[in-house]
């Protein structure tokens, strides 16, 4: 059985938006486009035509990113929509509920609370350095429990989840929930990535994104992997002509071998500047702790929360306050070598209480 049948019945039903035929060398008179171009357009592909419904050759590329087959894979416009998607196809509003981790992503909550499902939040100890517990994420979930968020690595805390656990999660929960395992950080982690396990489960969803490692924040370009039928309801739901021509055809380009060979020096670089700032961090006086971190960032507890984000932002420094069972941490994206040395030196004067 597929997990599918755990969708929203009407989701299940309902057939994709049937767009306007697109046939390259034809006068396209079937679309309401209009027949001329923008002087301001200057892209490969003319915007006063309509994108693909569903960028193919986009969706190949990022397939052969990602190492799995362009079929199991939907473009999305970053993991957020991925998000929203997966909540909005298999939850009904008002009876069924999401499982995740606390503290991590907001917007797995969020999302939750715009479609009326209900959240269980397994809490995640500082004294185990956060560690995602299967069995706990196991006990939390019931009979509506369509959906499990695992942000691995998770943000904020930058813990992942042990290979063995998310097996455990993936085989107990079978044909009762969806796996989502959320990898916006998975390039800066050395835990191998849960695609590998796609052929074998059915149940599993796993989300990447070109924010971080690819340095594509702004195209808002990501993907959910999963099975075919799964991936083939998130189409059906998904808006038509989804992802603009110039996003498009600006991650075709970076998608190429030299850019890729780029972000991969790149990673290595933020993943050494983490290793410094960590260590640095932690021989300051109002640092009382800092935790490992498999992502692009570093969660620090501080002996004075207000006086460091006071002295940072005097000093043009932001940093990240959740506040909650957080409330005495910040965290902190690794940046450049200078950008991280400004922050260090804004530190240094938050130690000497110059604020």
């Amino acid at each position: 059985m597929s997990v599918v049948k755990l969708a929203r019945p009407e989701i299940q039903a309902l057939k994709p938006y049937q767009a306007a035929e697109q046939v390259a060398d034809t006068v396209r008179l079937n679309a309401n486009e209009a027949s001329w171009t923008n002087g301001a357009d200057r892209f490969r592909r003319p915007l006063n035509r309509y994108p693909e419904v569903r960028p193919w050759r986009l969706r190949e590329a990022l397939a052969a990113r990602f190492d799995c087959r362009p079929e199991r894979l939907i473009v999305t416009r970053g993991t957020s929509e991925a998000i929203d998607l997966l909540i909005r196809a298999f939850c009904r509003a008002g009876e069924d509920n999401i499982v995740t981790t606390s503290p991590t992503f907001s917007m797995y909550r969020h999302y939750a609370t715009v479609q009326n499902a209900a959240v269980r939040e397994v809490t995640t100890s500082a004294d185990t350095d956060f560690a995602i517990d299967a069995g706990a994420l196991l006990d939390a979930c019931d009979e509506r429990s369509r959906l499990v968020f695992v942000c691995s690595p998770n943000n904020p805390t930058g813990a992942t989840i042990k290979r063995h656990s998310l097996i455990e999660l993936l085989e107990r929960r079978d044909e009762r929930s969806v796996i989502v395992v959320d990898e916006a950080y998975g390039e800066f982690s050395t835990e191998a990535s849960a695609v590998e396990l796609l052929a074998r489960y059915d149940n599993l969803v796993v989300l990447r994104t070109l924010s971080k490692a690819l340095a594509f924040a702004g195209a808002r370009c990501g993907a959910a992997l999963g099975a075919v039928d799964v991936i083939a309801l998130l189409d059906a739901i998904q808006a038509p002509y989804a992802m603009p021509t110039p996003v498009v055809e600006c991650v075709e380009d970076a998608l190429g071998d030299v850019w890729l060979t780029e972000a991969e020096r790149r990673v290595a670089d933020v993943v050494a500047e983490k290793n410094r700032l960590s260590t640095a961090l932690a021989k300051m006086p109002i640092v009382t702790r800092v935790w490992p971190s498999q992502a692009n960032f570093l969660l620090v507890a501080v002996a004075d929360v207000e006086r460091v984000l006071d002295r940072c932002r005097q000093d043009g420094v932001l940093l990240r306050y959740f506040g909650g069972d957080l409330a005495d941490c910040v965290r902190i994206s690794v940046g450049s070598a200078d950008e991280n040395d400004r922050l260090l030196d804004s530190l240094g004067k938050a130690c000497l209480h110059k604020v």
